[in-house]
């Protein structure tokens, strides 16, 4: 009787973790994944967006690779400088896009 007891807590127990774990193993379905819906200021606004991103990225990458000694002096000044440009001119086009918080502020008030 012990042993049937012992596989009927087991059997239960497996089923409550199943049931638990169920939604987290299951993909969920997005709302909404399409990116077709943008106006032309909200997909330059995202462009503006992926391109600091990769600037950024790009200069952290220089910065690490100049202090590991991958990159040398010489050719980290003639690198950063373009890049540093790049990114304050695309962070300076950001600043002057109005982003959705900025709408949302003129349709409130």
């Amino acid at each position: 009787m012990t042993t049937l007891a012992l596989l009927a807590a087991a059997a239960l127990a497996i089923a409550c973790v199943v049931y638990v774990a169920r939604p987290f193993l299951s993909e969920p379905e997005p709302d909404d994944d399409v990116l077709a819906g943008l106006d032309d200021r909200e997909r330059r606004r995202l462009e503006l967006l992926e391109e600091r991103d990769r600037t950024l990225a790009a200069l952290k990458e220089l910065e690490f690779d100049h202090r590991t000694g991958a990159v040398s002096d010489e050719d980290y000044r003639a690198l950063v400088g373009p890049l540093r440009r790049r990114a304050a001119s695309t962070l300076r086009a950001l600043e002057r896009s109005p982003g959705p918080s900025d709408r949302q502020r003129t349709h409130v008030g």
